[in-house]
């Protein structure tokens, strides 16, 4: 994934700039996302004929009933806070709980209360989305049954990766971690503090490898600390979800690769966060130094996301246009118009603390390219840094931001 334009600066007497592209990125397989959601057909049609065969299939689909009824309160609170819950239809809805219990309760399988395939999966892409810790399922299997061609049950059977024994092993390996990794989170903090804790805590933690173990589910994330995409989006909808916070599971194409990152409501609003695009291994960033993380997709707007992702959801999403939990604006880090001086009191405020770096965000391209005219091109960094020799950069003009390591 290249976003943006890195390079090196050597300060000398001329000031002479020398700049590089970033590394190509190794395109992410994720045959495993696809393979997530196969579903596999079996047809199933009876010899009797429509009237003996109807009475006992309107029979079993009222023994389904008592599903509600056992359905887990604390489960059915929760289905209900999720945004991919509220955004289906109310008998997607009725299925998603079914689907869900069935998980839950570890069933080999059930008779769902629709016939119709599409609301079965709208309603089993609806729960992944929403519950990002379902380590257990990695696929599902559903059987129509018809009678003179039309289908008149449809049974879900998920496809469990592990028995329930191992389940609840895993289970606690998870907890283990997951206690870990939020200790150090007040539960007095507010939304865009845990928000920012999670994403920070995720990539200082977990790192990107193709060849993770398990990484579409969160195991990877919480017990062998490394994964892909989909173990970051899942990971982090899960310690959200820990934390009071809603976020959700989005998957798509970004950069023409499959890809998944989440959709997040902080003080009411929601935003977009990818965690995957914040860690340097896969970014590229790592000339801007290994421990760098990019701040640069956590908690954008609909029109960011969209500039480099693309969803591909059975649910609407909101139009996400709040900005007051931007990494960027939260932190002051955000200048609508051109402003050298202030942009030079940041970069002058990391090069005599830690040297850390620092990344501005601008409102428009225009601001960008003239900010990285003035600092990077004419050399101006060197007015507000007196001693400085050299210094790496990297602009991304998707989402105008400049970033300067020294």
């Amino acid at each position: 994934m290249k976003k943006g334009k890195a390079g090196i600066c050597l300060l000398s007497v001329l000031l002479l700039c020398v700049s590089c592209g970033l590394p190509a990125e190794e395109p992410e397989s994720l045959e495993a996302i696809l393979k997530r959601s196969e579903k596999e057909t079996v047809s199933v049609t009876t010899e009797k004929d429509t009237a003996a065969t109807e009475a006992p299939v309107t029979e079993t689909l009222e023994t389904e009933a008592p599903v509600e009824e056992t359905w887990d309160k604390e489960t059915a609170d929760s289905a209900e806070q999720g945004y991919a819950y509220r955004s289906i239809s109310p008998e997607a809805q009725i299925v998603y709980q079914e689907v869900l219990n069935c998980i839950l309760s570890h069933d080999t399988k059930i008779t769902v209360s629709t016939t119709d395939q599409a609301i079965l999966d709208a309603a089993y892409e609806a729960v992944r989305a929403d519950y990002g810790g379902l380590f257990w399922v990695e696929n599902y299997v559903y059987t129509t049954y018809t009678v003179d061609g039309e289908v008149t049950k449809l049974e879900f059977a998920p496809n469990y990766s592990m028995d329930q024994e191992e389940r609840m092993v895993m289970q606690r390996s998870i907890d283990a971690s997951v206690e870990q990794m939020l200790s150090g989170c007040s539960p007095t903090a507010s939304d865009y503090e845990k928000m920012k804790y999670v994403f920070e805590t995720l990539i200082r933690n977990v790192g990107y490898d193709l060849n993770a173990p398990e990484n579409q589910n969160i195991i990877s994330a919480f017990v062998y600390r490394s994964t892909v995409c989909q173990g970051y989006a899942c990971a982090t909808q899960y310690l959200l979800q820990q934390l009071g916070i809603e976020s959700t599971v989005i998957k798509g194409i970004a950069d023409n690769d499959h890809h998944a990152w989440n959709l997040v409501k902080l003080d009411g609003e929601y935003y977009y966060t990818d965690t995957t695009w914040g860690n340097a291994a896969f970014t590229g960033d790592v000339e801007i130094g290994a421990d760098f993380i990019n701040y640069d997709y956590l908690n954008v707007t609909t029109e960011e996301i969209e500039r480099t992702h693309q969803s591909d959801v059975c649910f609407d999403l909101p139009n996400c246009v709040a900005s007051e939990d931007n990494y960027f604006v939260k932190e002051g880090l955000y200048f609508q118009d051109w402003d050298p001086d202030g942009v030079g009191e940041l970069i002058s405020r990391a090069w005599f603390s830690d040297r850390i770096p620092i990344s501005v965000k601008f409102a428009s391209h225009q601001l960008t390219e003239q900010a990285f005219q003035y600092f990077i091109t004419e050399k101006h960094i060197a007015d507000y840094c007196p001693g400085i020799t050299g210094f790496q950069y990297l602009d991304d003009l998707t989402q105008n931001v400049m970033t300067i390591s020294f």
